[in-house]
């Protein structure tokens, strides 16, 4: 070995040059020719386990070894043996030279920690890839695990360096950051936050990818696209991205529709105003009128006969429509709004059909229509909602009732004119 490792500095000493210089070149040339050889090995090695994986990758059925070598995974391991070689070899280089020798260790096995590090983060990303392609696993938080698994080798290996170059024991370093821990805490809490919260996001099964959320607080109203440690990612339906933090989810309210996407139906809940003027009761000449409306026919006759028998048997006086018992045109609306709902193709018949009166407001009384759509897409839904509003706005006539609007400008300004250009607004002047 003592041949291999001065043989440029016999030949350049007897050549006739200084000792000095011959050390100095004889280092060069090892150096040099150490530099190749590890280029060498490098790219053979590369070459070879890359089409290697290729081939194999070919035959394979599983996709898992495809995105291995989309990763890299292959060209990080080949640098392994190139890394071995420099450090079997970096004694010889700088057989004369021991300080240059201890300090191109300590940068080689350094090098060595970062490229475990390129290791671990590639099989990693090939593992959330792969993840995410299965069907039990696609819609959970995988970048959040993936990442914070991540931090804690990247911790390490920081931890590992640091030690390394500084010759101090491993335990011993990571027993003297106890005292700075409160400055990690603080320099990682965000970090520490989104993981906490992507713990009780994934085990309280909150929040998965593919969900559709609405996040007032950060104007956020889509589907969930991407969860990780730091952030989860919302493309809204004007598709916009808005990004909300992760702990967010467990600190503040929001909306996940997954109950209704998963059930079967959606919700239609709305209400007509309708005007408190128009209500009253109804003589036997307006039920009989309302009679020819078929799908309360049948209704009206049965509850007509039934009030008639009541107001016969406790002799009430009907003279006046206020005394005994009586339809109101508001409450025959009411029960044609149900029936009309339980035969509109588009209501889900198996979940809640109701229409309810609400507490008059000063903007009139509420009928409000509870049901859920068969059809829950968005387009879809929005059109059966609007078509049976369109039906129960154009039939309030029939029942001589009113929806309650605000009188426009216009109707104002001509309130305004006639009160000044009536007589008895004129008669004071």
């Amino acid at each position: 070995m003592d041949n291999i490792n001065h043989l440029v500095y016999n030949y350049l000493i007897e050549l006739g040059l200084t000792d000095t210089l011959a050390i100095n070149l004889n280092m060069l040339a090892l150096a040099l020719g150490l530099i190749l050889l590890v280029f060498l090995v490098d790219f053979l090695i590369r070459k070879l386990l890359i089409q290697a994986f290729t081939q194999f990758a070919k035959r394979s059925k599983t996709n898992f070894d495809d995105l291995l070598i989309s990763n890299k995974v292959p060209r990080n391991v080949a640098h392994i043996v190139p890394l071995l070689i420099a450090l079997e070899f970096i004694d010889v280089v700088f057989i004369d030279f021991p300080a240059f020798e201890v300090f191109f260790e300590r940068g080689l096995s350094v090098f060595a920690i970062v490229l475990i590090l390129w290791i671990v983060r590639s099989v990693l990303h090939t593992l959330k890839d792969y993840f995410k392609t299965l069907p039990n696993l696609k819609d959970k938080p995988i970048d959040s695990f993936i990442q914070v698994f991540m931090i804690f080798v990247w911790v390490i290996g920081i931890f590992s360096a640091i030690a390394l170059i500084t010759r101090i024991p491993f335990l011993n370093f990571i027993t003297g950051l106890g005292a700075a821990s409160a400055v990690v805490i603080l320099i990682f809490k965000d970090t520490i936050l989104g993981f906490v919260a992507s713990i009780q996001v994934s085990i309280n099964d909150m929040v998965r990818i593919g969900d559709w959320v609405t996040f007032e607080k950060y104007g956020a109203d889509g589907d969930v696209i991407e969860i990780n440690l730091s952030t989860v990612k919302v493309q809204n339906f004007d598709k916009t991205i808005t990004t909300i933090p992760t702990y967010a989810l467990i600190s503040d309210s929001f909306k996940n529709w997954r109950g209704m996407t998963a059930s079967d139906g959606r919700r239609i809940k709305r209400a007509l105003y309708i005007k408190q003027s128009g209500v009253k009761y109804l003589t036997d000449d307006d039920v009989n009128r309302l009679k020819n409306i078929q799908l309360i026919t049948a209704y009206l006759e049965s509850r007509q006969g039934d009030i008639k028998n009541y107001n016969t048997q406790n002799n009430i006086n009907k003279e006046l429509l206020l005394n005994g018992r009586n339809l109101t045109n508001i409450g025959v609306f009411r029960k044609y709004i149900d029936v009309y709902l339980k035969n509109h193709s588009a209501i889900n018949k198996d979940m809640m059909i109701m229409a309810r009166q609400l507490a008059p407001t000063t903007q009139g009384i509420p009928m409000e229509i509870y049901a859920f759509s068969s059809d829950k897409r968005w387009e879809n839904y929005e059109y059966i909602m609007s078509d049976i509003f369109d039906h129960l706005i154009a039939s309030l006539p029939y029942f001589d009732l009113e929806v309650f609007e605000l009188p426009s400008g216009t109707r104002f300004d001509f309130m305004a004119l006639d009160a000044e250009t009536s007589p008895k607004a004129i008669g004071t002047e």
